[in-house]
């Protein structure tokens, strides 16, 4: 009979084990650690990362993470390696070698290979007497006291620690290579990651009109403005087409509460003065810090201190920057 009651209870212990062994790599980002970083990012050709079974799929994720942070790496299954895909390998490539136990008979196969051959070899093993670690000039040690099933036998704990220590590898030499958000964003055009990367407050405001009213006129015109060009405000411009102030559908609800409410009035009477700006250029996302931290729902923007138009919350929700459940959209001005 299959009993369920215990399954909160092995899942939170899986965890805590994978959590434990994340802590335990700590120790040992030292001196060989710190050698084995330099070693790949001194490499004059890519990094080659190898493995099998388990290990084999962690570096595969391992080459990713670091072909999208800046650092040339490709994959090369240990079996594939020793059955004809060697001539992958260069003179100038540097090679990670991923095992467990280190001492698997496809990479005691391997080894003797890749130092016939005169490349850097790095070990990231859990186990220091190994062939591997014996014989890699290098060597990340990822430390394993036990996997997380009650049988101590499935990759669980050993897999967390290699990909730890793999994102850790990556990171570093992200850094060291300057790897910042305008390279980032050229490695990853497509998704929501890439949309927010690149997209820019004047790729979301193109489509709209350009609601505007002067002192002159008065909230009637103001109103049909706002209709016509259905952003929920308008700029209030000086003869000069200088900004002056904004009328939003918060600054209409609050007049109408006044006993003097006249559709006559000029903006002047009705508009906020000092509206909160961006100019076309800045990112897309800082275009909505600025409406969560300001409470609004739209933005004036700017190309070199003349008005261009506004965006609005609803552009930023239809691109898919922001979960419309998550946010208030109501406008708080």
């Amino acid at each position: 009979m299959i009993v369920f009651k215990s399954i909160l209870n092995i899942a939170i212990d899986t965890l805590k084990k994978e959590k434990k062994t994340i802590e335990d790599l700590i120790p040992f980002i030292e001196g060989p650690f710190e050698e084995a970083v330099k070693a790949i990012y001194y490499t004059k050709g890519k990094l080659i990362i190898t493995g099998i079974g388990k290990s084999a799929i962690i570096g595969k994720k391992i080459v990713a993470t670091l072909n999208s942070t800046g650092t040339i790496a490709t994959f090369l299954h240990s079996a594939d390696a020793i059955h004809g895909d060697l001539g992958i390998i260069h003179p100038d490539d540097t090679v990670l070698c991923i095992s467990k136990s280190g001492n698997s008979p496809e990479i005691q196969t391997l080894i003797p290979i890749l130092n016939k051959f005169g490349n850097t070899l790095i070990g990231m093993t859990a186990n220091p007497s190994s062939i591997l670690a014996k014989n890699s000039q290098y060597l990340i040690y990822t430390p394993v006291s036990e996997e997380a099933d009650k049988n101590n036998l499935a990759p669980t704990c050993s897999t967390i620690a290699q990909m730890a220590m793999g994102d850790a590898v990556a990171m570093c030499l992200a850094e060291l290579n300057q790897f910042d958000r305008d390279k980032f964003a050229k490695f990853h055009p497509g998704g929501q990651l890439g949309k927010e990367l690149l997209t820019r407050v004047k790729h979301l405001m193109i489509y709209h009109d350009v609601p505007k009213v002067y002192p002159s006129d008065n909230i009637e015109k103001a109103i049909l403005e706002m209709t016509a060009k259905r952003l929920g405000a308008t700029a209030v411009l000086n003869d000069n087409d200088d900004i002056i102030g904004i009328i939003t559908d918060g600054d209409l609800r609050r007049m109408l509460m006044q006993p003097d409410f006249s559709l006559k009035k000029s903006v002047v009477e009705v508009m906020s003065q000092n509206p909160i700006c961006i100019t076309e250029d800045e990112m897309a996302t800082q275009a909505l810090k600025l409406m969560q931290e300001k409470s609004i729902t739209q933005l004036i923007v700017l190309e070199k201190n003349q008005y261009k138009g506004m965006i609005h919350l609803h552009d930023l929700i239809k691109e898919g920057f922001l979960n419309q459940n998550k946010y208030d959209i109501s406008d708080r001005r």
